[in-house]
């Protein structure tokens, strides 16, 4: 914890936080929130969780008891499918409304010492709802997992609507008293990108489960192809470039010996397969959808691929370290450069490139060799994230925010 004065003696209880998200879909985000609710020593820091809709995969994971929903949620806070389809009249100005007003109400039931939303769409949101709310105002982290820039670009419909969104997260996160990233990289670009005050940026890498990966890597794989495969897991959008992964599969020749095993869901779905169908290589290429073990089928993978064309931290890819799977990543802004160290325990390609993934591929997969060192290399590298030390770089920062907010530097 930073400096000598323990929050839990100067504020006589554990310090309370309320995290912030739309719901729980989704991946990374998500992920990081249902750990810190059941991670965080009790003791030490009361986590609350404040959701626009009780939905996602994630929903069974956490005390509903400790959960707070926005009233008709499922009416009116439907965000599921890729950030373009969000960016329309009506939704736009039903968040403005209504969401902040739903945040507002959470935080005033709760009075957490620190808040910390998800997401930039959450985060302006957010932003809004604690307008109006004067000393009772809890200190604020704006935690971003992704690009921001290159989601303004994907979700806006033109030029225009990009420059509005920019400039309002460019506001908003100027107004938070910190502003965490998941990788350094990201931190750099948002700072630079955002015109933030470096003293307010800070960097935490998501947290990776290690033991829990690890416990549940012989699970059955229900689906499986009858031949090696590789693998990718990963929202079926645009961010994530899976048309790249099958051009370059079909490019590879590797369709001849092996399948590529697709797991996610996503928009994108019936197009990835028209694709497929349309490279000669539709019966090579398994869609299995989400899956509550993944870890499994990257411990049965020759091959963990990440085609994304912009990302923040791919956790799905130190999951995959963490299970004993050698990487395949693209260069991409930002976090690929945090989860591995390149040629040692993960490859790199550059973003949207065909041919230079196709080529990586095959060689790869013509080497066992290579691929057993990059496994073993990753499966040490990945102990940085473990889900201990980095919870407790959360309880830290928790802490040092609700000192500051009692007066106490």
């Amino acid at each position: 914890m930073h400096g000598k004065t323990s929050a839990v003696q100067t504020l006589g209880r554990p310090v309370r936080v309320l995290l912030l998200l739309s719901s729980l879909h989704g991946g990374g985000a998500e992920r990081v929130a249902v750990h810190l609710m059941n991670r965080l020593d009790p003791k030490r820091v009361e986590v609350k969780m404040g959701l626009l809709r009780a939905a996602g995969p994630y929903m069974d994971q956490v005390d509903p008891d400790r959960v707070l929903t926005a009233p008709d949620g499922d009416k009116h806070f439907n965000y599921d499918g890729p950030n373009s389809a969000q960016f329309t009249p009506g939704k736009v100005l039903g968040s403005a409304m209504r969401a902040p007003l739903a945040f507002r109400g959470m935080i005033r039931e709760t009075e957490p010492d620190v808040m910390m939303s998800f997401l930039k769409g959450t985060n302006l949101l957010a932003w809004l709802g604690l307008t109006g709310l004067g000393g009772k105002r809890p200190k604020w982290i704006a935690r971003e997992g992704n690009n921001v820039v290159s989601v303004v670009e994907e979700e806006s419909p033109n030029k225009l609507a990009a420059a509005v969104s920019l400039g309002l997260t460019k506001k908003a996160y100027r107004a938070a008293d910190v502003v965490l990233a998941n990788s350094s990289d990201m931190a750099e670009g948002l700072t630079k990108d955002l015109g933030l005050e470096r003293s307010r940026m800070r960097m935490i890498n998501n947290p990776i489960d290690i033991g829990t990966i690890q416990s549940r890597l012989d699970d059955c794989l229900p689906g499986a192809p009858k031949r090696p495969f590789i693998l990718t897991a990963g929202r079926l959008e645009y961010q994530k470039a899976h048309e790249v992964l099958i051009r370059a599969f079909a490019a590879s020749g590797l369709w001849r010996s092996h399948a590529l095993v697709i797991l996610g869901k996503g928009s994108r779905l019936a197009e990835l397969h028209v694709l497929a169908a349309k490279l000669g290589v539709g019966e090579y290429v398994r869609f299995i959808g989400f899956v509550a073990n993944p870890y499994a089928w990257m411990h049965r993978a020759e091959l963990f691929v990440l085609p994304s064309r912009w990302e923040g931290f791919p956790t799905v890819a130190a999951e995959a370290m963490a299970a004993g799977t050698p990487l395949l990543l693209s260069d991409c802004e930002f976090g690929p450069r945090d989860v591995i160290e390149p040629g040692v325990s993960g490859e790199l390609v550059p973003v949207d490139d065909v041919d230079a993934l196709a080529t990586k591929m095959s060689e790869l997969i013509a080497d066992p060799a290579r691929r057993a060192a990059l496994a073993a290399a990753g499966s040490e590298r990945v102990k940085c994230f473990d889900i201990d030390v980095m919870v407790n770089n959360y309880a830290d920062l928790f802490e040092e925010l609700a000192l500051v907010g009692a007066g106490v530097s």
